[in-house]
């Protein structure tokens, strides 16, 4: 008799949710936004986090034999075409962000080499960029036990570690009686005159610009719909995976939110550099208590975190689209594995598209301005794939009600509508704020950052729909 699968806990899923959302690169942006952090922050757990939370964990329920992720969630709602492209475009993003991800490696580095004023240096990002992935990529090559130990490590000792000590730095920089920047009256003619001090709780609106970092802060909650397809396997789905939800959801907003809080504290806001601003905090506060020589350790141990990071995403998102490979969605060509069974042409096609790519980070005169034109294009293009996820759960919810769910959307089908509606109307907020350029950035040319962001999306959404109208019968696979 086979022995039964035992049950995950709600402790359990509510960690690998929190593991797969909390990133320390996020710290410097939402740090920038002074107490306003505390709003996008709100905003971004309850009108994003929880309804893609729970409708993916229905949809992963509903699927789970299947496979295929979301891929099938959209294929069964509205036909292979916009499958493959809801896959192509949680594939394309991962693409795409490896290059913010690594920014943020590289200005850590700088702090390494003791040469800070490297973390502005594009040519140094740019270069740092090419060798971190290239080299993951040819370590991805070679099977998954260097990639799992990579990751493992980089977790425990570049994320946890890190994150712990500047949260506890920060309480102990304010302690000391230092001066709290995020409550220091703004700069003369920052905001067009004096505003008196910049702790507000809401955003400063006179334009979409004055929010634009909202769809970059929505992107660092994003991929909770990976785990989330785990609420099938608890003991209780409809009681339980709520409950998770809600530790997780706890865990991010305290993790995410005390840690740009220290941040925020030790320096100004227009100061912050998006890419080098936790390591300005590490530097600051370290050399408050003369342990400055402390702080090369912790750029390298933040580094080694998001190098973890990246191995443990080089190969699993583009197996995602491998298995497309099975429907006939790609051509053969794109489907090859090497003798380790690693997606060989896949993952050479995405350092090359990481290659080209890069070469923002060498044209443009401000690194956090490459980062985030880069970050922008990303959340655009994972913002779009999460519209189709919402869009196929209301669809399936209406048009196919008896399908077989371990865990359903409370409240029947009025509660998905509501759930997965407003989850579709904050990605579709978020996805029109991202066009707009940040007004607390020197983007340079708005056009130029707008034609970037939408030349990105453009190109890479319409990619997908080439490949199916060009797909050929011949493609897919002979089962035998």
């Amino acid at each position: 008799m086979a022995q039964k699968k035992p049950k995950m806990t709600v402790f359990t899923i509510s960690m690998m949710t929190a593991a797969a959302v909390v990133s320390l690169r996020g710290l410097p942006m939402m740090g920038k936004e002074g107490l306003t952090m505390f709003f996008y922050i709100l905003f971004s757990t309850l009108v994003f986090l929880v309804p893609a939370s729970l409708v993916s964990a229905e949809l992963g329920g509903a699927f789970s034999k299947k496979g295929g992720g979301v891929y099938t969630w959209v294929k069964e709602a509205f036909g292979s075409r916009w499958g493959f492209t809801a896959i192509w475009l949680q594939w394309i993003q991962n693409v795409v962000w490896y290059l913010p991800v690594l920014g943020f490696a590289a200005a850590c580095l700088a702090y390494v080499f003791m040469q800070p004023s490297l973390a502005d240096s594009g040519y140094f990002t740019g270069a740092v960029v090419l060798v971190i992935y290239w080299a993951a990529t040819l370590l991805a090559l070679q099977g998954h036990d260097v990639a799992g130990q990579v990751t493992k490590y980089g977790m425990l000792l570049g994320t946890v570690l890190p994150g712990l000590v500047i949260i506890v730095l920060g309480l102990l920089w304010i302690d000391m009686g230092n001066a709290i920047q995020f409550l220091q009256p703004a700069s003369a003619g920052s905001d067009g005159g004096a505003q008196g001090p910049h702790a507000r709780l809401f955003p400063h609106i006179t334009g979409l610009g004055d929010i634009a970092f909202l769809a970059g802060i929505i992107l660092l909650f994003a991929g909770v719909e990976v785990h989330a397809v785990h609420a099938n396997e608890l003991e209780d789905p409809s009681r339980q995976f709520p409950e998770s939800l809600l530790l997780a959801a706890i865990v991010i907003f305290v993790l995410f939110t005390a840690g740009s809080f220290a941040v925020a504290a030790v320096i100004p806001a227009e100061e912050i550099s998006l890419t080098a601003g936790l390591m300005q905090a590490f530097q600051a506060i370290l050399a408050k208590f003369d342990i400055a020589f402390l702080t090369p350790l912790m750029g390298l141990l933040v580094a080694f975190g998001v190098i973890g990071q990246v191995m443990s995403w080089v190969d699993g998102p583009s197996r995602g689209l491998l298995e497309t490979a099975k429907e006939g969605e790609i051509p053969p060509f794109l489907a090859r594995t090497n003798q380790n069974g690693v997606q060989r042409n896949i993952l050479i096609i995405q350092a090359l598209i990481i290659t080209l790519l890069s070469a923002l980070y060498f044209i443009m005169d401000n690194v956090s301005v490459a980062f985030f034109v880069l970050s922008a294009m990303t959340v655009t293009l994972y913002l779009a794939m999460y519209i189709l996820m919402f869009a196929a759960a209301i669809k399936l919810r209406i048009t196919r009600p008896d399908l077989p769910r371990s865990y359903k959307v409370p409240g029947g089908t009025v509660g998905m509508v509501l759930v997965a509606g407003l989850g579709l109307l904050g990605v579709s907020f978020a996805l029109v704020v991202g066009f707009f350029p940040p007004s607390n950035l020197p983007v340079g040319s708005p056009a130029l950052y707008v034609g970037l962001v939408a030349a990105g999306m453009i190109v890479f959404i319409g990619l997908p729909l080439i490949i199916n109208a060009l797909k050929k019968p011949e493609w897919k696979p002979d089962p035998s």
